[in-house]
């Protein structure tokens, strides 16, 4: 799948000319890793899209293009739901492999602490066209030494954990998923299917993949460049002080909000309350009302026909070519894209 040049992965182009093609007969080996205490969905998410196109592949007449597996270090695998996994042994250096999966959950970092399971990790990504981890799986791949250089997500209650034991990790704590040439790497747990989505894009293009969002009953496939929760949420999780701001910026959202606008809201100079602002919520004044003002204009374009420029208008862009820049800053698509996406 192509890249938006900030690592994202923008889905509905063409295939990746890296793509091999699938021989008749010979579907793709994908493998995914389970552990102790694994998160179910993590490994029964991706299991059922690749599983689910080979159904949608065999509707139409064609040959499956995934056998998937589900290897563990051991066997009588039990997730943290309780459900005990049937699994395979790791496969041996030098069995062919296609996509490698590592499923996150309770138990990642024990496994990542085992040293032979994280260099079986890096010498089976090494043999594999790309490698993809659910979650808190990043964390097994931080261990393989397979994010060293290279932006990554995780759920975003991990995302500071993550960047504290590898530095060398660019962390991302925003986007669903996030591509950096073959390692992929999701958010919390349904992310996982998103992820597994655009694999199969990927693979068998746009068409075949909506096909199974549409048979998983996954309303909205989406792009990489999603963010993991609501900007109202995250800006009323920082700071509780600045909460009463955010619900007058919710409603004012078409008028002036410039820096010496919101001072004078709280009652504070800009100097004071642009420092104190961020300090609080980790984002400049400017910035939170560009994420409020997208998250707003998202959901017109999903709810409403309302052209492209009202809703510009609206949400206090200005002008179409100011929301198409903070759509493309903060969704890695244009509006318009995102409306012919998701709406």
């Amino acid at each position: 799948m192509p890249l938006d040049g900030t690592g994202i992965a923008v889905q509905g182009m063409a295939m990746s000319p890296k793509t091999p093609p699938i021989p008749p007969n010979a579907p793709r080996r994908v493998e995914i890793l389970a552990f102790p205490a694994v998160q179910l969905l993590d490994v029964a998410g991706p299991l059922q899209v690749f599983t689910a196109a080979n159904e949608q592949l065999a509707a139409r007449g064609a040959p499956g293009a995934y056998d998937v597996h589900l290897v563990a270090a051991s066997t009588g695998i039990v997730a943290t739901a309780g459900l005990r996994f049937a699994t395979e042994a790791l496969p041996p250096a030098g069995t062919g492999v296609d996509t490698l999966v590592v499923a996150g959950g309770q138990g990642v970092l024990r496994a990542a602490a085992d040293a032979g399971l994280a260099e079986w990790v890096r010498d089976r990504s090494a043999q594999a066209r790309r490698t993809a981890s659910v979650c808190t799986g990043a964390f097994m791949l931080g261990s393989a030494g397979l994010l060293d250089g290279r932006r990554a997500v995780t759920h975003w209650e991990y995302c500071g954990e993550l960047q504290r034991r590898f530095p060398l990790v660019a962390v991302d704590p925003d986007p669903i998923f996030v591509r950096d040439g073959p390692i992929w790497t999701s958010a919390g747990v349904t992310a996982g299917i998103d992820l597994a989505l655009a694999l199969v894009e990927e693979d068998l293009g746009r068409s075949l993949a909506l096909a199974v969002a549409r048979h998983l009953v996954v309303f909205l496939k989406r792009s990489g460049g999603q963010t993991q929760f609501s900007a109202v949420l995250t800006l009323q999780a920082s700071d509780e002080r600045f909460a009463e701001l955010h619900a007058w910026i919710e409603d004012h959202l078409a008028d002036d909000l410039s820096l010496a606008r919101l001072a004078a809201q709280v009652g504070m100079s800009e100097r004071s309350f642009g420092r104190r602002y961020r300090e609080h919520t980790g984002l400049t004044p400017s910035r939170a009302v560009e994420r409020l003002r997208v998250e707003a204009a998202r959901q017109l374009l999903v709810d409403t026909q309302l052209p492209v420029k009202r809703v510009a208008a609206r949400c206090g862009f200005g002008s179409e070519e100011t929301m198409r820049r903070a759509f493309v800053r903060a969704q890695s698509v244009g509006p318009k894209e995102f409306r012919d996406r998701f709406a």
